[in-house]
C-alpha cells in the first residue's frame, strides 16, 4: 500500500476500499506508519468523511486490531450501555447492577473524563481499593462472579482506536462523525456483546451541542452496529442541566448508591429506567417497553441491585463498606453556597458551565494526565423549573483549595438564570432510534 496516494484519495474525496483501511490500521497499529501519515488521514476524513460502508469497514479493522472477548461460556444474554459524556452522569453505577440483577450480562468497558464531562472509572476509583485496571482474566472472573464488570480499556482490546484517540485529539479531529463511531462501536463490539445501548447527549453540557448532530451520530451508530451484527438502540437525551444533583466522582457515587436504595433524583431514575429498559428488550428478558421498566422499578425496589453493586465493588478491590458507611469516601475540607439573588424560578442551570467549575476543583481533568481530586465538586439543589426564593441556597461546592473554590463560585454564578415566570423543564428524552413504539 501506498500511504500517501490512500491519503490523496481520501483527500480528493474518494471512497476507499475495505482492503486499503484495514491495511492502513494494521500497519498503523504496528507503528508502520507515522504519526503525521496517521494525522493527515484523519484531516482528510475530518473534511472529506466516511460513507457508510467505509465506515463498518474502519470500525471492524479498528476491532480486529486486538482482541475480541469471547463470552461464550456465560449463558446470559451480554448488552452493555455507551454514554457520550455529559455533566453529573453516573448511569453506570446504576444501570450495570440492576441490568445484571435482572438477568444480564454486563460486560462494561468504560473512559476516563475529559475536561467537563465526568468518566465512570474516575468515579469508581473514588472507591477505597476499587481496581478497574484488571486483566482479560480477572473480568472474566468477575463477570463470572457478579454478572457484571467495570474496567478501563486494555491493551489487548481495540489498540487501534487507543492511537488513534490519541492522535485525534492533538489534531482537530476529534468531532468527526464517522471517526466518532468507529472508535466506540470498535471498543463496545470486542466486548463480545450481542446488543448496546447508546446514551447520545445533546446540550451545553454534551460533546454534540446541536441535536442535529446527535442525531446524525446515532443514525450512524445504529446502522454501523447492525452492520456489525448487533442489537443498538439509541436514545438521545438532554445534557442542558446537569443530570441528578452530584457532580463529582465521590459525589456521584454517593448519589448512584441512594439511587440503588430507591431515593435517587428523578430525572436521574427515568434515565436509568429508560436505558436499562431497553437493555433488557435487546437480551429478550421483556417484550415490551412497560414490562422492562416495570422490571427495573421491581428490581430496585428488592435491594438486588444495591446488593450487586457492593458484590462487584469487592470482587474488583474496593472497600463494599461504602454501600452502608459514605464516610470511607473522600471527603472535601471546604463547602461553600451559591444562593438565589432573587425570587422566581430556576430558568437555566447551564451544564458545561457546572461541569467546569467541577473540573477546576479537581474533579475533572484538562489533559489525560490531571491529576484527579475524589472528593471535590458541586451538588445542584435546585433544577431548572423549581421556585427558589431571594438568599434560597441552589448549589452547594466542595473543595479542597479556597483560591478556587472562589473562582469556581463564580462560574457556578454565572451559569444560573432566574425568571420571574415560571419555566418548563426541556424533556429528558428528545429522540430513540430506531423510533420505538
Amino acid at each position: 500500500m501506498n500511504t500517501p496516494e490512500l491519503i490523496r484519495k481520501k483527500r480528493d474525496g474518494c471512497a476507499l476500499e475495505r482492503g486499503e483501511i484495514f491495511e492502513f490500521i494494521e500497519r498503523y497499529t504496528r507503528g508502520e506508519i507515522p504519526d503525521y501519515q496517521c494525522a493527515a488521514f484523519l484531516m482528510a476524513v475530518f473534511f472529506r468523511g466516511l460513507d457508510g460502508r467505509e465506515t463498518a469497514d474502519l470500525t471492524e479493522a479498528m476491532l480486529h486490531s486486538g482482541q475480541v472477548l469471547d463470552l461464550s461460556c456465560f449463558p446470559q444474554p451480554k448488552i452493555d450501555k455507551h454514554s457520550t459524556g455529559g455533566v453529573g452522569d453516573k448511569t453506570s453505577l446504576v444501570i450495570a447492577p440492576v441490568a445484571a440483577a435482572s438477568g444480564l450480562l454486563v460486560p462494561m468497558i468504560s473512559g476516563r473524563g475529559l475536561g467537563h464531562t465526568g468518566g465512570t472509572l474516575d468515579k469508581l476509583e473514588s472507591i477505597p481499593g476499587f481496581n478497574t485496571r484488571l486483566t482479560l482474566a480477572e473480568f472474566r472472573r468477575v463477570l463470572g462472579v457478579c454478572g457484571m464488570g467495570l474496567i478501563g480499556q486494555t491493551d489487548e482490546l481495540a489498540p487501534a482506536d487507543r492511537k488513534l484517540y490519541a492522535l485525534r485529539d492533538v489534531t482537530a479531529t476529534v468531532e468527526s462523525i464517522p471517526l466518532i463511531a468507529a472508535s466506540i462501536l470498535s471498543k463496545k463490539l470486542a466486548e463480545g456483546i450481542d446488543g448496546l445501548v447508546l446514551d447520545v447527549k445533546t446540550g451545553s453540557g454534551a460533546f454534540l451541542k446541536k441535536f442535529q448532530n446527535a442525531r446524525e451520530l446515532a443514525t450512524c451508530l445504529v446502522e454501523i452496529g447492525t452492520a456489525c451484527g448487533i442489537g443498538v438502540q439509541a436514545l438521545i437525551t438532554d445534557m442542558s442541566e446537569p443530570l441528578g444533583n452530584a457532580v463529582g466522582n465521590a459525589l456521584e457515587v454517593v448519589e448512584a448508591l441512594e439511587t440503588l436504595k430507591g431515593r435517587g433524583p428523578q430525572d436521574l431514575v427515568e434515565l436509568c429506567r429508560e436505558l436499562t429498559a431497553h437493555m433488557l428488550l435487546l437480551g429478550g428478558l421483556e417484550a415490551t417497553l412497560d414490562a422492562a421498566r416495570a422490571r427495573f422499578d421491581t428490581v430496585l425496589a428488592s435491594g438486588q441491585a444495591l446488593e450487586k453493586l457492593a458484590q462487584v465493588i469487592g470482587a474488583q478491590g474496593g472497600d463494599a463498606r461504602v454501600v452502608e458507611d459514605y464516610s470511607r469516601l473522600p471527603r472535601a475540607q471546604h463547602e461553600d453556597s451559591v444562593v438565589a439573588p432573587e425570587d422566581g424560578f430556576v430558568a437555566g442551570l447551564e451544564a458545561q458551565a457546572v461541569g467546569q467549575a467541577s473540573m477546576l476543583l479537581g474533579a475533572g481533568r484538562q489533559r489525560l494526565d490531571s491529576v484527579i481530586d475524589p472528593a471535590v465538586g458541586v451538588i445542584v439543589e435546585k433544577k431548572v423549573g423549581d421556585p427558589v426564593s431571594t438568599g434560597e441556597r441552589i448549589c452547594t461546592l466542595y473543595a479542597n483549595d479556597l483560591g478556587l473554590l472562589r473562582r469556581a463560585r463564580e462560574m457556578v454564578r454565572a451559569a444560573i438564570e432566574i425568571s420571574p415566570e415560571p419555566v418548563r423543564a426541556l424533556p429528558l428524552i428528545l429522540a430513540r432510534l430506531p423510533e420505538f413504539g
